[in-house]
């Protein structure tokens, strides 16, 4: 399926995941099927080894916030945070 790039989408901007949520609550996704396409999607791989990172309170608070606000767990962010700070060491 392929949406039409002159097309205006019927799904509306949302200001955030919290509104989009309650909005597709009420309504059905095979109503809007015309409107998706396909993605491609990575997966990490061999995430065989893990440490343990001990944070304060606050500190994981914030981390848990930022990654809610991008749509991730937090030890997703911190692996992509850890991933980008090392990359450029």
């Amino acid at each position: 399926m392929e949406i039409k790039k002159n097309k205006k989408s019927r799904i509306p901007k949302f200001k955030n995941y919290e509104e989009e949520a309650n909005w597709w609550d009420t309504h059905s996704l095979a109503d809007y099927k015309d409107e998706f396409q396909p993605v491609k999607v990575r997966f990490a791989k061999n995430l065989s080894h893990g440490i343990t990172v001990r944070l304060d309170p606050k500190t994981i608070d914030m981390l848990r916030k930022k990654a809610h606000v991008k749509g991730i767990g937090p030890t997703t962010l911190a692996r992509m945070w850890i991933l980008e700070h090392l990359a450029t060491a």
